[in-house]
């Protein structure tokens, strides 16, 4: 019988891009290890609205 896994999908969202006034919003889905990484995470991502880095939070 298999274990059920640690790992569970979150979504990101670009920090930035409410401060910008433009309209949409700029999201990226991944999965990550409970186990591993109990605390939010924070990627560098690409953002195609303001067309540049940006860091991106977890939200739930």
């Amino acid at each position: 019988m298999a274990k059920k896994g640690n790992r569970v999908q979150v979504i990101l969202e670009c920090t930035e891009h409410k401060n910008s006034g433009k309209p949409g919003t700029s999201r990226y889905i991944t999965t990550k290890n409970k186990r591993n990484t109990p605390d939010r995470m924070e990627l560098k991502k690409y953002n195609p609205i303001l067309r540049k880095m940006t860091i991106h939070k977890e939200i739930k």
